[in-house]
């Protein structure tokens, strides 16, 4: 038998405790039933409907548990069994044990509830937007070699900025080029204080956020408030709907029926993955994140590179920060994006700095925030302070017990002084 390493066995390890979890899901699984109801609640088919609709399936709490418990024991030992003879467990079995658990849980938690999956596919997208774009600023700004911190003031300054900006000229596309320049900016200030200044980039991300919320609270507090008509009420961005992809049962209204903010978030995470693994200005990026040295001594201008790159991923994170304004229809509110730049973080985390894997994990978040929504709505069982909590347990879980120890650009947090 092969001497078993410590990382070959992690994947097994963590199976083998979820598959405690869903043992004792089925012990305590209530004895009633669950709905599931795939497609959305429109009936009607054509633009804004799905071609085909599928039946409603009612299944059996317990016994959905229990044979979730059999399948995720099958996983865990064919998991133990690649780890035992030296081999490496297929990314795709942890994703199905991860699709199989999730879907457990649900059922149990929705026990006799309809679950709609559509609705909470929507919710999540919607919910994973800022996330998206958040962490997408951290990929620009920590492949050039900046740890960006300041993502929450980033979200913050461009919703308080397409806000009224989009009021005042009551057009919801100027307000969204506001957003851009708003986040640009604040990345701008971090750059300014992390390169020129040689400001620890930790500290400055931090000040930048406790700056954004304050200047933020202090105008809505002496202005948007009192005059929130005039100041605070940005029209909507319209949604509209991809001719032929909106009518694909349950993805289609979820992913191609959104507003202009959505489609760009589809862009600029194919655009950043695109620019950062295929094209010269992104192997220059990256060689700047990793040696600034060894990048300065082959011509390429660090400090800009560095500038630009910080730069717009701000705008990008501007953009996240308009969909809680415009993109939604909703006023400013102070710190109404609510820890979201820190989710991002945490996603730019557990997508080990790779903007397909960052979207994903966004979306992840994102279905854990929804989560609580959707059961207090139909009026779960499960305590409501548990499902406050929900996204930042996840968060916790997943960035300290799954991903483990990542090892991000080598530059990143470290001052280049150019000799």
């Amino acid at each position: 038998m092969k001497t078993l390493k410590r990382g070959a066995i992690r994947v097994p390890i963590i199976l083998s405790v979820l598959t405690l979890i869903t043992l004792w899901v089925a012990a305590i699984a209530p004895g009633g039933e669950t709905t599931i109801q795939i497609n959305s609640n429109a009936t009607a088919t054509g633009a804004a409907g799905e071609a085909f609709r599928f039946a409603n399936i009612i299944t059996s709490t317990a016994f959905s548990a229990w044979l979730t418990f059999g399948l995720t024991l099958l996983a865990t030992a064919l998991a133990w069994w690649f780890a035992l003879t030296g081999r490496v467990a297929s990314r795709w079995l942890s994703i199905g044990f991860g699709v199989v658990f999730v879907f457990n849980i649900l059922i149990s938690l929705f026990n006799g509830q309809t679950m709609t999956i559509t609705a909470l596919l929507h919710g999540s997208l919607s919910l994973a937007v800022p996330l998206i774009f958040g962490s997408l600023a951290g990929v620009l700004s920590e492949r050039v070699g900046l740890v960006n911190i300041a993502i929450e003031g980033q979200l913050l300054a461009g919703a308080f900025v397409s806000a009224m900006v989009a009021t005042l000229v009551q057009n919801p596309w100027v307000g969204l080029i506001g957003a851009m320049v708003a986040g640009a900016f604040v990345s701008w200030l971090l750059a300014v204080f992390a390169i020129r200044y040689v400001v620890d980039q930790i500290i400055i991300g931090v000040v930048l956020n406790v700056l954004v919320i304050g200047l933020t609270n202090f105008m809505f507090s002496t202005f948007m408030s009192a005059n929130s008509q005039v100041f605070n009420a940005p029209p909507r961005l319209p949604s509209f709907d991809v001719p032929g992809l909106a009518q694909i049962p349950v993805i289609g209204p979820v992913f191609f029926s959104q507003t202009p903010i959505v489609y760009l978030m589809y862009v600029a995470v194919i655009g950043v993955w695109f620019a950062l693994y295929k094209t010269r200005w992104g192997l220059r990026l990256r060689a700047v994140g990793e040696y600034p040295k060894a990048a300065d001594t082959v011509g390429i201008k660090v400090y800009a590179t560095r500038y630009r790159s910080v730069m717009i991923g701000g705008a990008l994170a501007g953009l996240g920060g308009a969909f809680f304004t415009i993109g939604q229809s909703l006023a400013f509110g102070k710190e109404m994006t609510n820890g979201a730049g820190y989710i991002a973080l945490a996603a730019l985390i557990f997508g080990r700095w790779n903007p397909i894997y960052a979207a994903f994990a966004g979306l992840l978040f994102g279905f854990a925030e929804n989560l609580q929504y959707s059961l207090s709505t139909v009026g779960s069982h499960v305590p409501s302070d548990f499902l406050l909590m929900l996204p930042y347990v996840l968060t916790v879980v997943l960035v300290a017990g799954l991903v483990g120890k990542v090892t991000g650009p080598a530059a990143a947090g470290k001052a280049y002084i150019k000799s």
